[in-house]
């Protein structure tokens, strides 16, 4: 399968480029696509080395059919060791997870599934070891893992999980809006039942700990209410606003977090008041990401805060209808490996001043 491929076998430098995991996704998406066009990226390759944790053989097919090339090295997954980390030379581990020659583009699939969380296990033990310095992920189908039967509704779960991380929140961010969110795949009717201050001010604390990371010594995040008008003083709903909502606030005040809300979700995404925060912190997905994607599609990045690795991915889902035939855009998922990049020294600097103090 790797003939007339170069093995990679050199030492890593001192000066290396920080090596990051880039998960395939659903193997009937747009993932395998992105894959192969984003280690073509001279932007990528110049703030990274990009391993795509994948199957050969399916980015074989999906080149093929989209007239792209595949990167010369390969490795495969029972032969990995980081120290074939070397240059900026874009690297394949094969996981040989799926059969590639059953696979049907564009549909949903069990063994897509199966595959796609296989790849997103390799990449997070291998970063958690060390070997990739952040993970980025591509686009996965919640379908598919359920015909799996994995049992996780997305990937903020399943890194909470397979990290042992306590408390996380996902994030998109963007150059006009970020959002964090306090429940995210919750269906809409079980979100109430899921809220509690102390896990609103986890979602403030992390959100805000993020921006202080960049260096804004100050962030000004803005809290959504949950109900329409944020409850109308308790009028609408049932109370929602009073019971969780504000004492999550000024315990976050109290902690010295610059926080203001609840905010009435329908005008808190208007440019004068979006102007006035660095993140608006929202109750449930849709809330978050309905203004997000009108706004920042296909320029945004989804990052998942609390970790104790690095993780961003694509803000975006598989797109089966354009799955395999060239016209998938790499914009979302090549800011998604520059922030992952961005984050690398930042993630650094922060674990040595803690193992200092």
């Amino acid at each position: 399968m790797n003939e007339g491929r170069e093995t990679a076998g050199q030492l890593v430098a001192v000066d290396q480029l920080p090596p990051l995991a880039i998960t395939m996704g659903d193997p009937a998406g747009i993932g395998p696509e992105l894959c192969l066009r984003v280690v073509q990226e001279p932007s990528v390759l110049s703030c990274c080395l990009p391993v795509i944790v994948g199957d050969l053989e399916v980015l074989l097919r999906v080149a093929r059919s989209c007239d792209l090339s595949v990167p010369e090295r390969v490795v495969m997954l029972r032969e990995w060791n980081s120290r074939l980390l070397d240059g900026n030379t874009p690297i394949v581990l094969d996981c040989q997870a799926i059969d590639a020659g059953l696979l049907r583009p564009g549909e949903i699939q069990a063994s897509c599934g199966r595959a796609a969380f296989e790849y997103i296990r390799v990449a997070i033990e291998k970063t958690i070891a060390a070997d990739f310095a952040g993970l980025v992920t591509g686009p996965i189908h919640k379908q598919a893992l359920t015909r799996a039967h994995i049992p996780f509704p997305g990937h903020t779960e399943i890194l909470a999980t397979l990290t042992g991380a306590d408390q996380v929140c996902m994030m998109l961010t963007s150059d006009v809006l970020s959002v964090s969110m306090v429940t995210s795949h919750t269906g809409f009717s079980d979100v109430p039942g899921q809220l509690t201050p102390e896990l609103i001010v986890n979602v403030i604390r992390l959100t805000s700990d993020f921006f202080k990371t960049l260096g804004n010594a100050a962030p000004r995040i803005g809290v959504c209410g949950l109900n329409p008008h944020s409850g109308e003083g308790g009028m609408l709903g049932r109370g929602e606003e009073a019971e969780f909502i504000e004492p999550a606030i000024a315990k976050a005040r109290a902690e010295g977090m610059s926080v203001t809300g609840p905010l009435a979700p329908d005008t808190a995404f208007l440019p004068e008041p979006m102007s006035r925060f660095d993140a608006i912190v929202c109750m449930y997905h849709d809330q978050g990401l309905i203004p997000f994607k009108m706004l920042a599609f296909d320029r945004g990045v989804n990052l998942t805060l609390g970790l104790p690795i690095i993780r961003t991915s694509v803000d975006h889902g598989t797109a089966f209808d354009i799955a395999w035939t060239g016209r998938a855009s790499p914009r979302s998922m090549t800011e998604a490996i520059l922030w992952a990049a961005r984050l690398v020294p930042l993630k650094r600097k922060s674990g040595a001043v803690a193992a200092q103090s």
